[in-house]
This record gives structure tokens, sequence and C-alpha cells, in this order.
């Protein structure tokens, strides 16, 4: 029996699969089949790149593949027009060429850091394809525009293949899309509401609250995709959503905080008021919420050197080795560069990587040098990879294998190499599965070597971007934007939330002491922007604003140090009728009136 467990354990997603995990395997197996067979029938040049692009886009929800299949299109354009543009800018400069291409995906992959969701995919689609036909273009560049096409033409018809297959396989997603949001919506704000009665009768636990943080960003991670399921005539959903969520993150700032019950109470009846607008559209609805990522300057300047110095590295590498396939090395170490950045941790997710990278040479060498030169159609050689595309499929599925099977799955057909000659140059194999090889296990190394990712480091640094952004938010935060309340707590939470995910192997109480100090940054952060707002409003006394200026100047200058001028100012306003419960309270609290965290 103990054997029967482990092996359900360890091997339970080959042989017990869920049905919605063996369905998304076949789904997406018979949609990069299916493209396969069109590029061929069309007598396309390279007809693999069409089922990598299935794999690339394919998502468990339909919502989520619609939304990276559009940033794809996106990135794709703009990368083929620039990949042209350095051919044609450095046609016989190879080492202009090369520095220029560098720096390019470094300002890509620098730039994907400020960006969330699939808009951070869609910049480094740009990257990867940019490199991809600029380096396809090398040895004839008078050729790249048909590169370009090409490429375009295969990533056209790969997307277009995975979303016929998901209409297919999902029906009636729209109604089933409204329904999730809404149940996800009010699920998370019955746990918000009773930690916040627990909070008042019991205080503050930093690992509660990162967990509802962690709830509700990915919750806010899913209205997007569930919104474009819902269909056109939805956009207003999705800011209601969005707001539903921007009010539960100041349920938690203020019962931390300890404000009175009715200001507690005064978010959660608009975090209502928003989902019954979801559910009853009002008419003429024009209601629109805007966010903003976290920014984290000196994490997008490492992302951006990382890529460009591997970029000079595998170039560096060809030119002084010679190697015949070094145009197709660099294309790979820039495309397995662009798909780690889009982990939160590319440095541990490049392991698994390659582990995938090794298992997909082992069986793409077995169908190349075994089984496509005993096929005689292209039927059945689609039958015969519809094997090892399944079990690709269900280990996307298994949480230990993701990245193994992200490797596994995209280049499968890339190093089969299938063609209408339905035969592969055993040659032309091994030197495409060592550039293959070679480029991810550099892209590896170079991971570990330039910049690597350090968690105690990440921490101090994560920590030290929440010091300044608290201080700034006297002046209308980090970049002067005059971010609100709810943005502020947006912001925030998903830096914390992300910090969290990424240094796991910190120890426990630096952990819950960085927790700690980031929840209590948040609250008096929103107490800062409410006397900020409150001090620009033309209805406050001019007695009180010039207090309230006073006070946010020192903030300003020397931080949470100033809070003692709080009390003073509490002290001078105590007496003024003109005074708002509102100003009181955020003075209380910096004054530390009200019993900071624990």
């Amino acid at each position: 029996m103990e054997l029967r467990d482990l092996l359900i354990q360890r091997w339970g997603w080959v042989f017990a699969p869920s049905a919605k995990d063996l369905g998304f395997a076949v789904r997406t197996s018979v949609a990069a089949i299916l493209s396969l067979l069109i590029a061929m029938w069309m007598e396309l040049g390279s007809p693999q790149w069409a089922p990598l692009t299935v794999w690339v886009v394919a998502t468990a929800s339909r919502g989520e593949s619609l939304s990276k299949a559009r940033w794809r299109f996106v990135g794709t354009i703009i990368g083929g027009c620039m990949g042209v543009a350095l051919i044609a800018s450095f046609p016989q400069q190879a080492g202009l060429f090369f520095i220029a291409l560098a720096v390019w995906i470094g300002l890509c992959c620098g730039w994907a850091t400020f960006l969330d969701g699939y808009r951070r995919y869609g910049l480094l689609v740009i990257s990867f394809t940019s490199a991809i036909v600029a380096t396809g273009a090398i040895s004839q560049p008078d050729d790249v525009f048909n590169v370009a096409m090409a490429r375009g033409t295969y990533i056209m018809l790969g997307t277009l293949c995975e979303a016929v297959l998901a209409a297919l396989f999902l029906p009636n997603v729209q109604k089933e899309a409204k329904v999730r949001l809404l149940a996800r919506l009010r699920q998370i704000t019955a746990k918000v509401a009773t930690h916040a009665m627990v909070v008042r009768e019991r205080g503050s636990d930093p690992e509660t609250e990162s967990r509802l943080l962690t709830e509700l960003v990915d919750a806010n991670a899913r209205i997007e995709f569930d919104v474009l399921e819902m269909g056109s005539g939805t956009r207003r959903s999705a800011d209601h959503a969005r707001a539903v969520l921007a009010r539960l993150l100041a349920v938690l700032a203020r019962a931390q905080g300890r404000s009175s019950e009715s200001d507690v109470d005064r978010d959660l009846e608009a975090a209502y008021r928003h989902i019954a607008a979801i559910v009853e559209p009002p008419r003429h609805d024009r209601f629109t919420f805007r966010t903003h990522s976290p920014r984290h300057m000196l994490e997008a300047v490492l992302n951006g050197l990382r890529a460009a110095t591997g970029i000079i590295g595998a170039w560096l590498l060809w030119e002084v080795t010679a190697w015949p396939s070094g145009p197709a090395f660099v294309s790979f170490v820039a495309l397995v560069y662009g798909l780690l950045a889009t982990r939160e941790i590319p440095a541990l997710a490049s392991s698994g990587f390659y582990r995938g990278a090794v298992w997909c040479a082992g069986v793409a060498g077995i169908y190349a040098f075994l089984v496509v030169p005993a096929v005689t159609v292209p039927e059945y050689l689609a039958l015969l990879l519809l094997i090892p595309m399944v079990v690709g499929g269900l280990a996307a599925r298994a949480p230990k294998l993701v990245n193994h099977a992200f490797s596994f799955n995209m280049f499968l057909p890339v190093l089969i190499g299938p063609s209408n000659l339905m035969r592969y140059d055993e040659v032309s194999f091994l030197n495409g599965a060592s550039a293959f090889l070679g480029a991810v296990l550099f892209t590896r190394v170079t991971f570990g070597v330039v910049f690597p990712f350090r968690a105690d480091s990440h921490l101090r640094r994560t920590s030290a971007w929440v010091e300044k952004q608290l201080r700034l938010s006297a002046r209308g935060g980090l970049n002067g934007n005059g971010q609100n309340v709810h943005q502020w707590l947006a912001i925030n939470a998903a830096s914390m939330v992300r910090a969290v995910r990424n240094c796991q192997g910190v120890p426990r109480d630096m952990m819950l002491a960085y927790m700690a100090r980031h929840l209590h940054a948040m609250t008096l952060g929103v107490w800062v922007i409410e006397l900020r707002e409150a001090a620009a409003l033309n209805a406050t006394p001019a007695s009180v604003r010039k207090r309230l200026q006073v006070f946010l100047r020192a903030w300003f200058r020397q931080g949470d140090a100033a809070r003692p001028l709080a009390r003073t100012v509490l002290c001078s306003l105590r007496k003024s009728p003109d005074v708002t419960s509102d100003i009181q309270g955020a003075l209380r609290g910096l004054a530390g009136d009200v019993p900071p965290v624990a």
C-alpha cells in the first residue's frame, strides 16, 4: 500500500490525471499537431515553429490564452520589424550588430520588469523575435524580410489553431467566467471581513495577512482573463472587480492600523456595491479604475544587464569557436532568456528548464533517427507525436514539473524538425540539438554568474524600496504620479507578495520581521496619503492646511522619524472644529495613539 501511494504521489500526473488536466493535454497536443500538418500542407520551410507557438500560448483558461496570444501578436510584429532594422543597419559589421542586439534585448528585458501579466511577456516576445529574425538572416541579409514574414506566419498559424481548439473544448465560457469571477470576489471579501474582525479582537498576524494579500494579488491577475472570456461589453466589470480588491486592501490596512469600525465597514460596503455593479451593470456606466505595477529600478537594471551580457557572451563564444551552428545558438540563447524571464525567479526555473531540455533532446533523437524515417505519410507522424505531446501536456499541469514541461513541449517539434521530405539529416539534428542544449546550459550558467539572485539581497532591496516609497508618499509617489490610497496599497501588496514568493530560503524570523514592517508601512502610507489629499483640498481651512504641509515636508525629509511631529500637529488641531474625523484619525495613527503592529 505504501509503494502504491508513493507511485501515485510521484507518477499520478501520468497514470491518474484529472479530467481537466487530461483535457488540457489532449486539446493542446491536437492543436500543435494540427498546426504542424497545416504548415506542412502549405509547404512552409520550417513547419516545426508552428507547434512551438501553440505550446507557448497554451494555458488552462481561454481568457488567459487570448491575452497571451494578443500580446504575442503585438510582440511578434514589433520584434520582426526590429530584426529587419538591425540587419539593415549593420549588414556587414558583426560586432556592432551584436552590440546593438544585446542593448535592445537588455532594454526589453529591463523594461518588462516594470509590467505585469502578459504585457511583460509581450516585451520579451519583442526581444527574442528580434534575435530570431536577425540571426536567421545573418548568412543571407537580403532575405531578412522573408525570414520575418515566415516567423510571423508560423506564429499566426499556431495561435489560430490553439484558439480554435480552445473554443471547441471550452464552450459556454461567457456565463461560467462571470460566475467564476463573482464567486472569487465574494469568497475573498468574506475572508477579509472575517480577518478584520479577528484583528480587532486579537491583533495582527503577518503570516495570515500575507496569505490574504497573495490571494488578492492572484485574484487581481485573473480579472483580465475572466473579463476576456465574458466577451465584449464587459470592460467596466474589470474596473469594478479591481475596485473591489482595492477596497479589500484598504480594509486590511485599516484593520491593522486599528481604525474605527465605521471606517472598515465603509470600505466593505463599497466593495459590495462594486460586486453588485458586476451582477447588474448600471446603465451608461462610466466607472474606471486604474492601477500601476511596482517599479523596482535596480531589479530592472540588473535584468537588462544580465540579458545584454548573455547575448554578448553567446556571440563571443561563437566568434571564438567559429561554430557553424553559432547563429542558431545565439537565437536559442535569446529565446531561452525571454522565456525564463517570465518566471518569478529565472535562476531557479533554469534548473528544471535544463532537465526538460535534456529529456526533449533524448526523445527528439529517438523520433529523428527511428520514427521519422519509418513514417511514410504526415498523418502517421502526427499520431505518433501525440504520445510524447500528451505526456508533456500532463507534466505541464504538475506543479513540480512545470519548468521541465516548459522546455520539453515547446522544443520537441523544433528538434525533430519534421518536413515534407519526412527525413532529417543526422548531422543536422546533432548540430541543432547541441546548439539548443548549449544555449540552455549557457543561460543557466549566466543566471548563476551574472548578477546572481540572492534572496537576502532581494529582501533588503525591497525593504529599502518600501522605505523610499513611504517617504515619497508625502510628495505624490515615487515618480511624482500622485498615487492615491488604493494605488499605494495595490503596488505595495504586489511587491510584498513577490518578495515573499521569491525569498523562501530566508530565515523565518527575518521574513516575519520584513512582512510586519511592510504591512505597517502600508498602513502608514495610507494615513500620509490621506493627509496629503486633505492638504490639497480647498475645502480644508488654510490654518489646517499649513500645519499638514509642515508635517508632510518633514515626512518627506525624514520618513517615519517625523511621527512625533504628528502628535504636535494633532494637539494643535484638537480644539479646531474644522478638522474632519479622517484627518484626526490619520494623525492619531501616525502619532502612535493607534497601537502599531506587533
